[in-house]
């Protein structure tokens, strides 16, 4: 039994776990640790795909129980977070009982999530590069955003709400977009050729530095704007 070719599943499937506890976890609103588990799961979906490339293990059931898998750690499990998020604020809105469900809104995530997966798994296009949003940046861009901003609800309700939602919708057109973005997969390590890599990554790491855990959402944004900048495509 070669114990190697099933490597990348175990991995996939650890990411589907911890995406099942980042839902748990936002549902109990521990936000923080939602947030987390879902940064959890994206390193496993990393390690997976690498690992499927080292090892030469690919199979139509990895691709498969990768979509899957990202579907609930990517697409359901953010769509938790803001869920919760918008809940905190509802109460607080002038809306009467329209108020109460603003919320729901939050689940315009997982239903483009799974549009952008279904796609994706369709298009011959997408071998080096992604077409859209891929949907573990989308995932840590709001978990990032809702656990960071969730103390600026108080401050002004409405104004928040209105921007998470407008936010929560360009995002998620942005799943299904025909803009090509770079991929992170790397080939070496040479600065040729991953410009943009280095790029993002040395961004990625003064956001965090400056701006804590809403770094990551600044990250997300910089590899949407040097996608938008990539000659190459």
């Amino acid at each position: 039994m070669n114990i190697t070719k099933h490597l990348p599943n175990t991995l996939t499937c650890l990411s589907l776990i911890s995406g099942c506890v980042a839902c748990t976890l936002a549902l109990q609103g521990q936000l923080y640790y939602a947030a987390v588990f879902v940064i959890v799961a994206a390193v496993f979906d990393f390690c997976d795909g690498f690992a499927a490339r080292m090892l030469h293990a690919y199979s139509l059931l990895g691709k498969e129980l990768d979509s899957l898998g990202d579907m609930v750690s990517f697409g359901v499990a953010p769509g938790m977070v803001l869920f919760q998020t918008l809940s905190l604020a509802a109460p607080e809105l002038p809306w009467g009982k329209v108020a109460l469900y603003i919320p729901y809104l939050a689940f315009i995530i997982p239903t483009f999530s799974g549009l952008r997966l279904a796609k994706f798994n369709i298009d011959t296009r997408q071998t080096t590069s992604f077409l859209g949003l891929p949907v573990p940046a989308n995932a840590l861009f709001w978990v990032s955003v809702c656990y960071a901003t969730q103390l600026l609800i108080p401050e002004n309700v409405i104004l928040y709400t209105i921007v998470v939602v407008i936010v929560a919708i360009i995002t998620s057109f942005l799943l299904v977009s025909e803009i090509p973005m770079f991929s992170l997969k790397i080939k070496s390590l040479a600065w040729k050729g991953n410009e943009l890599r280095y790029l993002l990554v040395a961004g990625g790491i003064l956001f965090i530095v400056l701006w804590g855990f809403l770094g990551i959402a600044g990250t997300i944004v910089l590899y949407i704007f040097l996608s938008l900048l990539d000659k190459k495509k």
